[in-house]
């Protein structure tokens, strides 16, 4: 038997000039950041590959050390990217290369939420004529909208069109067919079988290696380590080895970012909960105990990046941490959400999922309700998270968020009224001393990641929770139905949103003990 194993340079120099390639990642999690580099310094060896597309369900590698499609972001090597979410960091750290590559429109960039991708390799894979589906309608995934794109290029180029059928509207993605799939896994036997024991998720690696192999392509694994053949359980095998053509070896390779192997990431140990760490008093922690409020023991929830994060560690604080299910697009189900470099990782997770599936289950609005957060809300309740024409690498993209509010029957948006308000927090009260910079309640959002208007069109129980006020999506539009104490509704509501949010008649106050630096009880 010929083996599979082969360097790094090896691997990297049968990637074709023009190739479509799909790389399973999620930031640092899952990247298969080694042989992303050797095909890089390939073309700067050689000057080849040329002209790559790559397609990336979420995104590959970060701004924090594991550089991921910053590997690829060069002139004359890259000239399309498909991906559900893109590296992203705060505006201290230069800006990645594959964002300069953007913004000067020397790439093609589309934003394609995570969920459509992973169906459009399966749709690959089966020979179907590409993804139909409701996912994006009214977004700016819609092509009344951006299209997905993200920059000039892109949109003279659409991926996206809206057909009619059945008497409803669709959105349809025609077929893109990977020639290359670059997955990662902890361990390959010699005839390419791999398991993922080291792994903090699944992700879809094996949805990308059918999509490409249906079609005769070429599947490139990067792994840690090599075993004998036939050492390998069969159960823990997630992708055969028939659908592996090359091993690479990285014996370095990282869980996360910050993470070099955590036994309790990849659910081989199970902490005590006592050594999880709670969240930090503070003004966002406030936001996360109200969020928490909207739970019932034994519900499944969705858990997004940002202040929503928190809310997991509210319920812990409350001795309430496996009152409800939590399910997040990486795959992990039940257990305690990280945060940080391994968010998007669980501990002590019921279950791992691989992401394919669990966007399924998110497409279909499965779950009870959903805790995301927002960049800014327009008087139409559309909320932007996807988009900062300033500072555009601070946000990552839509990532699984189109996906999980399309057929969402709940969801809880959280964050901040203003951006940078000086607000001074007691156990009493919580106060503006001086308001802030600019209201994130505007006219009209820069990039709608979330349509108002179909939520109400499909039903949807949509509020907002901020720290002055929780917000109510209605047919008359924004309506503060709770206050914070401390709060004066007409200045630090109305007057700081410029009259876009309402207040209800029956306006409530909420619960002084959110402001407690004590635990919060929680009746779920």
């Amino acid at each position: 038997m010929t083996s599979k194993i082969v360097s790094m340079a090896d691997a990297a120099a049968r990637i074709q000039d023009g190739a479509v390639i799909t790389v399973s990642s999620s930031s640092g999690l899952g990247c298969p950041d080694k042989i992303l580099e050797a095909i890089g310094a390939r073309f700067d060896s050689e000057g080849h590959p040329r002209n790559l597309t790559t397609l990336h369900p979420i995104a590959a590698g970060d701004m924090y050390g594991i550089k991921g499609i910053d590997h690829l972001a060069k002139d004359g090597l890259l000239s399309t990217i498909i991906a559900g979410s893109y590296p992203s960091g705060p505006s201290n750290l230069p800006m990645p290369a594959i964002w300069q590559m953007l913004v000067e429109n020397r790439v093609a960039a589309y934003n394609v939420p995570s969920g459509i991708l992973f169906d459009m390799h399966r749709d690959v894979a089966a020979r179907r004529p590409g993804v139909m589906t409701k996912v994006g309608l009214d977004t700016f995934v819609d092509p009344i909208r951006q299209g997905c794109a993200m920059n000039d290029v892109a949109a003279d180029r659409p991926i996206v069109s809206r057909l009619e059928l059945g008497g409803e509207t669709w959105l349809h993605f025609p077929n893109i067919v990977p020639d290359v799939a670059i997955i990662r896994a902890t361990t390959a036997d010699e005839r390419g079988n791999l398991t993922y024991e080291h792994e903090g998720a699944y992700l879809g690696g094996l949805e990308q290696a059918i999509a490409v192999r249906n079609h005769g392509g070429l599947v490139i694994a990067q792994v840690k380590r090599v075993t004998a053949s036939g050492s390998l359980r069969p159960h823990d095998v997630r992708v055969p080895g028939h659908l592996v053509d090359l091993i690479v070896v990285d014996p370095d390779q990282r869980q996360t970012t910050e993470t070099g192997y955590d036994p309790a990431i990849s659910g081989e140990i199970m902490r005590p909960w006592s050594s999880f760490s709670l969240a930090e008093h503070g003004i966002e922690k406030v936001v996360a105990r109200r969020a928490a409020m909207e739970l019932k023991s034994g519900q499944t929830a969705n858990l997004g990046f940002g202040i929503s994060a928190m809310v997991p560690r509210v319920l812990l604080e409350a001795g309430q941490e496996q009152a409800v299910t939590w399910a997040i697009e990486q795959g992990a189900t039940g257990g305690m959400p990280l945060t940080g470099f391994a968010f998007g990782c669980a501990s002590n997770a019921d279950a791992y999922m691989p992401s394919p599936q669990q966007f399924t289950y998110f497409q279909g609005g499965g779950f009870d309700v959903s805790f995301l957060s927002f960049l800014e809300i327009d008087l139409d309740g559309n909320v932007n998270v996807s988009k900062l024409g300033k500072k555009p690498y601070l946000t990552a993209g839509c990532g699984g968020f189109v996906d999980i509010t399309a057929n969402a029957r709940k969801i809880v948006f959280s964050g901040l009224f203003e951006a940078g308000a000086d607000l001074e927090l007691t156990e009493d009260a919580l106060k503006v001393r001086t308001p802030g910079k600019f209201t994130k309640m505007v006219d009209e959002v820069e990039h709608v990641t979330f349509s108002g208007r179909r939520a109400k069109e499909l039903g949807q129980d949509v509020i907002y929770v901020t720290e002055r006020c929780v917000i109510h999506l209605t047919d008359a539009g924004l309506v503060a139905t709770e206050i914070m104490p401390g709060i004066d509704p007409a200045r630090d509501i109305v007057d700081a949103s410029k009259g876009r949010v309402r207040l209800a008649n029956d306006l409530v106050e909420m619960p002084k003990a959110l402001l407690s630096r004590g635990a919060m009880e929680l009746s779920l």
